[in-house]
């Protein structure tokens, strides 16, 4: 008796750096990359958060000495501009190098889920270990840089007030709606550099979105959380508890928000159609 022969998936197409990827390629890619996440450990899951978090701070202190240099030379939106500009830095860091960071997998840990190969309860686990990871990492890296700024005074106090008041200065629907544009920026850049060929093309996209986000004063839930505990702990803005968790409350639900429903959910139901 004859068995019919099990079709085998086909494997995605070769692709030179002038040819893009189709969108189910870049969903497969994704998926296979969200279940590898799914399947670490959580100590080497906690241990790659932890880095992420404080590679990310370098765009912190990089934009405070661009700050502390220029803010008596030039204009304050050539100033603005200036800093916007090395704002990618720490993010080129972290992606670059594979450290895991949160808003990257509000996408990458989520389509898996859609597609059926992953829970809902691994999900939460990941988000959660890696959020707890970055933000640890990223406090570490603020105590280390303001304990080094206090002997060599490298970074103005002014700065602190300067990039906190951009993070708590709003409203609550305000700080809501940016969180979901950087949410959304985030997952969209984890969908595009599925289908980047080389390191040189997701270099660029990491610089080109990440700096979006800092010239738009966009809400991101990490770096934004770092800058807020920096300004707290260098006695340069008078936080209170209840301003510092509405931020980070809101900016965390927002980055989900734009990660999730603006990216996972329309490019994994754009991918499947045929």
């Amino acid at each position: 008796m004859l068995t019919e022969k099990k079709e085998e998936p086909s494997k995605p197409t070769e692709h030179t750096p002038e040819q893009p990827k189709e969108p189910y390629e870049i969903m497969v890619e994704q998926i296979e990359a969200g279940l590898k996440e799914h399947r670490r450990s959580n100590t080497g899951l906690l241990i790659s958060s932890l880095s992420a978090g404080l590679e990310v701070g370098f765009s912190i202190l990089v934009i405070g000495i661009i700050y502390t240099l220029f803010k008596t030379e030039v204009s304050p939106g050539k100033l603005y501009l200036m800093m916007a500009l090395v704002y990618p830095i720490g993010y080129i860091f972290v992606i670059i190098g594979r450290s895991e960071l949160f808003t990257e997998h509000t996408v990458l840990a989520t389509i898996p889920v859609l597609n059926g190969e992953a829970s809902l309860k691994s999900l939460f686990n990941l988000w959660v270990i890696i959020y707890l990871g970055n933000l640890t990492g990223g406090y570490l890296f603020g105590i280390i840089v303001l304990q080094f700024n206090a002997g060599t005074h490298l970074i103005s106090l002014d700065f602190f007030h300067f990039v906190s008041q951009k993070m708590i200065a709003y409203s609550s629907s305000n700080i809501l709606v940016s969180s979901i544009m950087a949410g959304w920026l985030m997952g969209t850049l984890s969908w595009l550099l599925s289908s980047a060929q080389d390191t040189l093309s997701r270099v660029a996209m990491i610089f080109f979105v990440t700096f979006i986000i800092s010239i738009a004063g966009l809400h991101h839930c990490i770096v934004g959380s770092i800058e807020i505990f920096m300004a707290y702990f260098a006695n340069a803005n008078n936080i209170s508890g209840l301003e510092f968790f509405k931020f980070q409350g809101l900016a965390t639900l927002g980055n989900i928000i734009g990660g999730v429903v603006l990216v996972a959910l329309v490019k994994y139901a754009h991918s499947k159609r045929k």
